[in-house]
């Protein structure tokens, strides 16, 4: 559906995005990830074509977007991530010029704003201007403006933004009703949005991509926390013979905790335990490591700021 290779873009001498390549399949949710300033506008300006690559290719369902600009952006539905309204119009007399420009025959303009509306719950508001509405009425705005042509892919900016608690579940419910018909990217900073609505993560740092991965896989252990009684010198022959890898993780006082990695770490806990039980050691705790992408966030922005 998506293919992008080597993407680049400079401003002077600045490069705000550096050879970033990912490929992204249909009815895919996949967040891009990252602090403020990491690129993910930036990527997602080149993907809309509204931005031009200073190098790399961007094909969405083949079709190369420098030769195929209009073709791809007619697939393509885009919420800025401060969506430009009129806020002396009425939602429906917006929504109604926006179809317009989006190219919808003004025979089928009714029907395309009918489905927008009833999709991101707009009706009571659809006759309202739009200056009176809320930040997160004039968000589902945006969404509603973005879905009248009926996309392919949605790529939506930052959409909970300056949202309160409310309205940021009302716009993620919002959001996977939408991925039930389209391929989807959405850009945050914030990880509880990329765990609450994504299947799939792009982690950015400096214009760079540090990781790209499934949700369920980041989550899947990869090795086993045990405490003991021994410090390493006793401890770490005899694990280091189990385990492909083993560190020291901790030290508390008189108990040690280390990490073991394992292919499967779930089935190697019984012969961990056995083996431990049989050096006659006390085994405080034996715990698959589950990582959460709060850890992951933090570990790749180290690795790729001191790369």
């Amino acid at each position: 559906m998506i293919e992008v290779e080597q993407l680049s873009r400079c401003y002077g001498d600045f490069q705000a995005v550096r050879e970033v390549s990912f490929r992204i399949g249909r009815g895919e949710v996949v967040g891009l990830l990252g602090h403020n300033g990491a690129g993910k506008t930036t990527i997602m300006k080149m993907l809309t074509g509204f931005l031009e690559p200073t190098g790399g290719t961007i094909r969405i369902r083949g079709l190369d977007l420098r030769c195929h600009r209009r073709a791809v952006q007619a697939r393509i539905g885009y919420l800025p991530e401060n969506c430009p309204l009129y806020p002396e119009m009425t939602v429906l007399d917006y929504l109604d010029y926006r179809a317009a420009l989006q190219g919808i025959p003004p025979q089928q303009r009714p029907a395309a704003i009918r489905r927008a509306v009833e999709r991101t719950a707009l009706a009571p508001k659809a006759g309202a201007p739009i200056a009176t509405l809320s930040r997160g009425y004039r968000q589902r705005v945006g969404v509603a403006q973005a879905i009248l042509h009926e996309p392919e892919i949605l790529i939506l900016d930052e959409p909970t933004n300056g949202l309160d608690p409310t309205q940021i579940l009302h716009m993620r419910q919002l959001i996977r009703t939408l991925a039930e018909r389209a391929t989807l990217i959405l850009s945050t900073h914030i990880l509880q949005e990329v765990s609450a609505v994504c299947d799939r993560v792009l982690l950015l740092r400096a214009g760079r991509l540090a990781l790209d991965a499934r949700l369920e896989e980041l989550a899947a252990p990869h090795r086993l926390l045990i405490t003991l009684d021994q410090p390493p010198e006793a401890a770490m022959p005899r694990l280091q013979a189990l385990a492909s890898d083993c560190t020291l993780a901790e030290e508390k006082g008189p108990r040690y905790t280390y990490a073991l990695g394992f292919e499967d770490p779930l089935a190697a806990a019984p012969r961990v335990a056995r083996t431990i039980g049989e050096a006659g050691w006390a085994l405080y705790e034996l715990t698959p490591e589950r990582r959460d992408l709060e850890t992951l966030f933090g570990l790749h922005n180290s690795e790729v700021a001191h790369a």
